[in-house]
């Protein structure tokens, strides 16, 4: 297993990812782990960015790994809440990501469960 992690922001950094929309972005992104075999070591989802820290098998590569999350949501997504198609797609093109090895991996985890984060 490789461990990633992964921030990206929506469209124009806009604050959209709030109460109903974060909640049910966390299922999604669950629900893809479970179908890919990948585990979620750990999610936090801003108003304005996601950070998602993730187990992956190694012949999946990081654009495979980002493109499956962000498309799955921006699809789900935009058809539950309208107000997301005011926006000409959910998430920009662009992404962080960095590797984590097992000494780091402890480190990555507290960063991004670090209260400051959450907006909910």
């Amino acid at each position: 297993m490789l461990n990633y992690h992964f921030v990206f922001i929506p469209k124009r950094r806009k604050k959209v990812l709030t109460g109903n929309v974060a909640t049910r972005l966390r299922e999604i992104f669950l629900a893809l782990s479970t179908e890919k075999g990948w585990d979620i070591l750990a999610l936090e989802v801003a108003p304005d960015h996601v950070h998602l820290f993730v187990a992956v098998k190694p012949t999946d590569t990081p654009a495979l790994v980002v493109k499956l999350f962000k498309g799955r949501s921006s699809h789900h997504l935009r058809a539950e809440f309208p107000e997301l198609k005011k926006l000409p797609s959910l998430w920009t093109s662009s992404y962080f990501v960095s590797t984590a090895g097992n000494i780091s991996s402890e480190v990555v985890k507290k960063y991004i469960e670090d209260p400051h984060h959450s907006a909910d």
